[in-house]
């Protein structure tokens, strides 16, 4: 297996009125979301072997979700079924900007150990979680524990930092268990705004770059956005590289995700560190033209 993806899966009710805010959107319509299941499905499509562990609602929206990864080809073993808990939602704003986001949290923090067995860790090449996954018990103590395993076994982590307050209200808490998985050291991805939100307006890219290598990461890579992305490894030169210029943005929603579903994909076939990113920003860009996930046969053109 090439990725493990162990974290949050949810519907995102995403806008359908453009530039419009969640207050002022009058109707939604439901996708697959949550930035570990996002990952998992656009990592399918691109042809790589993933597992995806996750807990959703015993449900009418679980059923929606079970469905979608059965449609996606994504086997389901790993997905619990939670009478206890409802399937967790999120309403998105749609903008080609930083959208609006109202997170319901239900199952999706209930992740449990028996969901990831020995087996599981022992033929994954990447192991790939969030910070939203991290974000609440029971499911952050599984995760960092089933990390620290996968670790010993030789596993890559993998994290997108995708940090927000209204998701992880303390964020001394959130910098804490960030640092602790970090200090395993995973291929790290953050955004500007996750930046920011975690750091503060004050920080420059520089000082975030080198509290990550502080904290064990040696690869870390910034989006940002239209501007394109940053990656630094410790103790080696920037590697910078623009965004591919879209006419028109449909949705901006997973663009993040595509971005990294590219980048281990050129991981887990050993690529260059420079060949991951601009095959993550290949699919980011044909990810901005579509609402939802990448599309079905997504052509793209494998860096030499």
């Amino acid at each position: 297996m090439d990725i493990l993806c162990v974290g949050e899966i949810l519907v995102d009710f995403i806008g359908d009125q453009y530039g419009k805010s969640i207050s002022k959107t009058k109707s939604f319509s439901r996708y697959l979301g949550g930035s570990t299941a996002n990952l998992a499905v656009n990592a399918k499509r691109i042809g790589l072997d993933v597992n995806l562990v996750a807990a959703i609602g015993n449900d009418g929206l679980g059923k929606y979700l079970h469905n979608e990864l059965v449609k996606f080809g994504l086997k389901t073993t790993h997905i619990a079924q939670l009478t206890s808990h409802p399937t967790s939602v999120i309403f998105v704003s749609r903008s080609n900007d930083t959208p609006d986001f109202l997170p319901v949290r239900g199952a999706d923090a209930y992740i449990s150990e028996k969901l990831i067995d020995d087996k599981l860790l022992s033929n994954t090449t990447v192991f790939h979680t969030s910070c939203f996954a991290l974000s609440k018990e029971p499911a952050r103590s599984v995760i960092m524990r089933k990390a620290k395993q996968a670790y010993m076994r030789g596993c890559k982590l993998s994290i997108d930092i995708n940090y927000s307050q209204k998701i992880w209200n303390d964020k001394a808490e959130a910098i804490h268990f960030i640092k602790e998985y970090c200090a395993l050291n995973p291929l790290v991805k953050i955004s500007a705004d996750d930046t920011k939100r975690l750091f503060g307006n004050t920080i420059s890219y520089e000082d975030a770059f080198s509290l990550f290598h502080s904290y064990g990461a040696d690869t870390v890579c910034l989006t940002l956005g239209s501007k394109g992305v940053i990656l630094a490894e410790k103790e080696k030169k920037l590697i910078t590289k623009p965004a591919i210029s879209v006419s028109k943005v449909i949705d901006v929603t997973g663009a993040g995700d595509a971005f990294w579903s590219g980048f281990l994909f050129g991981y887990t076939k050993n690529y260059t560190p420079e060949q991951c990113v601009s095959f993550g920003l290949e699919l980011a860009h044909i990810k901005l033209q579509h609402v939802g996930h990448l599309p079905k046969n997504t052509n793209v053109t494998v860096p030499v």
